[in-house]
């Protein structure tokens, strides 16, 4: 990190821990760790330092974060998340197309509409009409087997404590977004509607769907509603779908995402929980227990 800030006449003031010390007694337990540097200066070329961080970052199974330390790095208000492979562990489509004997299929599609190769509208109506016909009763077993990401309940109570709003904008489903919603104490929830008929699954998608532009315009609405500027707003998600309210948020975090959603990012996570964001807000880890 040194090297590369110094090769684009960047000079560091001081550097700092944010994490907590390392265990003595258990020399094993190498743990997770975080140091910010304090440089000064305006990178040469932005693009290709950011691109040499990220190279060095998954070259030593790191993050690495550049970002300015304005007014708003401490004083942002609103927090918005994917869910699926986000906030939780897991795609739903996905288990629920395991549920209905259409895994191998689904995933295949899911996975190319989050890396960006399919349109996410049409691959989301042509994954959900695969799922006709299966019980409601499927949803309430899918979703008592989701975990949470690691990190999220901490993130979510420390948010809480700061007076933040948080929103989940999904392109998944409402069913499991309002469980999280219940758990965590999210604000809102912005998620695509399961059509239901006689107990079965329709497979018709149901308009408005909760798509990448209707994501970064749900991120400029409820800014607006809440009397923020988008510059005091946080985006996290995964795929695809997410970029363009991650390009729209003042901090934008890609988690543990794709690698187009990596590089076209503003940050990225990918060996920390959730609650490695609090360390881009500026926060140590004693700051919690304050």
């Amino acid at each position: 990190v040194s090297s590369i800030t110094a090769k684009y006449g960047l000079n560091i003031d001081h550097i700092d821990r944010l994490s907590g010390r390392m265990p003595l007694d258990t020399p094993d337990d190498q743990g997770k760790g975080c140091i910010e540097f304090s440089v000064r200066g305006e990178p040469a070329d932005q693009q290709a330092l950011r691109a040499e961080f990220l190279s060095v970052a998954q070259e030593l199974n790191v993050d690495i974060a550049f970002q300015r330390d304005s007014l708003f790095r401490r004083n942002r208000r609103l927090a918005v998340f994917d869910m699926d492979s986000t906030l939780i562990e897991a795609e739903v489509i996905d288990e629920l197309a395991k549920a209905a004997g259409v895994g191998e299929q689904v995933a295949a599609i899911t996975e190319r509409a989050m890396l960006g190769e399919l349109d996410f509208r049409a691959s989301f109506k042509e994954r959900l009409a695969l799922l006709k016909g299966l019980p409601e009763s499927t949803l309430a077993s899918v979703g008592a087997g989701l975990r949470l990401t690691e990190g999220a309940e901490t993130l979510f109570a420390e948010l809480k404590r700061l007076g933040y709003k948080t929103a989940i904008l999904s392109g998944g489903f409402s069913y499991f977004a309002k469980q999280l919603q219940a758990k965590l104490g999210i604000d809102y929830v912005f998620a695509n509607e399961l059509q239901i008929v006689d107990g079965q699954l329709t497979g018709v998608a149901v308009e408005p769907i909760v798509d990448a532009q209707r994501k970064a315009d749900l991120l400029r609405e409820l800014a607006e509603r809440e009397g923020l500027r988008l510059e005091q707003t946080i985006a996290v998600g995964d795929g695809a779908n997410d970029l363009p309210m991650l390009a729209l948020a003042g901090l934008g975090v890609a988690f543990r995402a794709k690698p187009l959603v990596k590089q076209s990012a503003k940050q990225a996570i990918s060996t920390l929980g959730l609650d490695g964001i609090l360390y881009l807000l500026g926060f140590r880890d004693r700051d919690g227990n304050d």
